[in-house]
């Protein structure tokens, strides 16, 4: 497991150098999950240790709602303001993502089939 955990931050810790050497425009977690991504599809699955260590982490992901929480409290005035735009965007951004999500699970089973020989 603690390789595992070596590994999530050493993905993180890459991502931040590579962000701040190249000055991209882009959070320093998403290029290291990107580069996670990358090393568990060469790796062909996830090793044990990094599983371990992704679900030990995941049992706390509650916490990380707490501070977002109360930024929502403190900038209620704002949120009030643009509430109908925003609540818009939500309902919106819900059904497109259930849409893909959905269709891309469609064809994923259907190509698990034809490779397993289950079509119709």
């Amino acid at each position: 497991m603690l390789f595992g955990l070596l590994i999530l931050l050493s993905c993180q810790f890459i991502g931040e150098l590579i962000v701040r050497y190249f000055e991209l425009p882009f959070p320093s977690p998403v290029v290291g999950m990107v580069l996670l991504l990358t090393a568990l599809i060469v790796n062909k699955g996830v090793p044990s240790g990094v599983r371990q260590a992704s679900e030990g982490l995941l049992s706390y992901l509650a916490l990380l709602f707490v501070p977002a929480g109360v930024g929502l409290m403190v900038h209620y005035q704002l949120i009030a303001k643009d509430g109908l735009t925003i609540l818009t965007a939500l309902i919106l951004s819900t059904a497109i993502t259930l849409l893909v999500t959905g269709g891309m699970l469609n064809k994923l089973v259907k190509k698990k089939q034809v490779e397993d020989g289950l079509h119709d």
